[in-house]
């Protein structure tokens, strides 16, 4: 199973049964990929989600996370400032190579900055490729 990471933004919108990215929050449901987070992921993901939603549903999805066995809590024992444009989103960053992650799923532009970074690669992919990929995986039968 493949470790990702999600960015935030990505995380809120697959929250919405109304969106094509609710696939992302219903595969983490049903053990598709490990999500990997750290604390400090964890807070930023109920500060966003109480202020653009509810702290209902904050409290509800960070009970969700807490509780799932493919929810991975990361350490991070080094600390790289690849992101020097928004140096808060280096905790994704920092999660991803300390998890080993396959990507970061995010729409953010700021991570193009890593694809000049030849060590440790750190990949990301736009949120719409993600969705693609699980329903690819969703159809194929192999899988």
């Amino acid at each position: 199973m493949e470790n990702i990471v999600l960015d935030t933004n990505c995380l809120l919108a697959s929250l919405s049964r109304n969106k094509e990215e609710y696939i992302i929050w219903k595969s983490l449901q049903e053990g598709k990929y490990n999500l990997c987070v750290t604390t400090e992921i964890l807070d930023e993901y109920t500060e966003i989600i109480e202020r653009n939603l509810s702290s209902t549903i904050a409290e509800n999805v960070m009970f969700l996370l807490l509780n799932l066995d493919n929810v991975v809590f990361i350490h991070t024992y080094f600390r790289f400032d690849y992101i020097t444009s928004d140096p808060d989103d280096n905790k994704f960053v920092n999660c991803a190579i300390a998890a080993n992650a396959s990507f970061i799923v995010t729409n953010d532009n700021h991570f193009k900055e890593l694809d000049s970074i030849d060590f440790p690669k750190v990949n990301h992919i736009k949120i719409d490729d993600f969705v693609a990929q699980l329903k690819k995986e969703n159809q194929d039968p192999s899988t």
